[in-house]
């Protein structure tokens, strides 16, 4: 994660000579955001650390519109719909099923997954305000990445006091990759945040469960079961009906 956010510095430096600077009033979102995205590497580490992608990035991703809903109902007297409600349900099945059965996931690995479920919420929820008070998504995206590739190598530091560097294994390359790919992915996200309200985008993220099984089966040899299968689409099927609101 560390090496993935200089690959993403690098790319984010010429942007942030290029483009302008985000309006002063979205530089304290910048920073909560930036700051959240720490928190949320340094526990996704720790929990594929315990689990499986298939297992791990399914609670994940199905535990942000669950603790979102959660939240506004008890911090701000938010009463969820029938289908909310329904998505709650579809959610805490689909995650019950990843987290038990013959190749269940670890408690450790569940309960990572749901810190760090809370961390991306957050994110989301200042991104979302943050971005629409930047005046340029793209600029917005751009400073998330350079304040993000400042704290992450000092968290690193902080937990391992050194770095071993070997800038030409096939595993620094992937991970540079890795980190321009999230730079690509991430800009995409917030320029959508910025053309649309923040239910409809998040709904849509939810779909990346089923390509995380895929790409644990191909790449890392997990197993692909149907149930596995069949709990991923529910997560995703209940976190579609949480963040839906016509």
């Amino acid at each position: 994660m560390t090496i993935m956010s200089f690959a993403t510095t690098i790319v984010a430096i010429p942007l942030a000579v290029m483009l302008p600077l985000p309006s002063s009033p979205s530089w304290p979102y910048l920073i909560l955001s930036s700051s959240l995205q720490v928190g949320y590497s340094v526990f996704l580490v720790s929990a594929y650390r315990y689990g499986e992608l298939g297992q791990v990035y399914p609670m994940v991703r199905g535990s942000v519109p669950l603790l979102v809903t959660f939240g506004g109902f008890l911090l701000a007297d938010q009463h969820p719909s029938a289908l909310s409600l329904f998505g709650v349900i579809l959610v805490a099945l689909g995650i019950l099923s990843l987290a038990l059965g013959r190749r269940r996931a670890t408690a450790k690995s569940v309960a990572l997954a749901f810190i760090t479920g809370l961390f991306i919420a957050s994110c989301i929820t200042a991104d979302g305000i943050g971005v629409r008070l930047a005046g340029h998504p793209l600029a917005y995206a751009t400073w998330i990445f350079l304040i993000y590739g400042a704290l992450m190598p000092m968290t690193f530091f902080a937990f391992r006091r050194r770095l071993t560097l070997d800038v030409l294994s096939s595993e620094t390359l992937k991970a540079l990759a890795a980190g321009v790919i999230s730079l690509v992915g991430y800009a995409a996200m917030i320029s959508a945040l910025a053309l649309a309200p923040i239910s409809p985008i998040s709904v849509l993220r939810e779909t990346s469960v089923v390509f995380a099984i895929l790409i644990g089966r191909v790449f890392l040899g997990e197993a692909l079961t149907m149930r596995r299968l069949a709990a991923c689409a529910v997560v995703a099927g209940g976190a579609s009906c949480l963040g839906y609101h016509p």
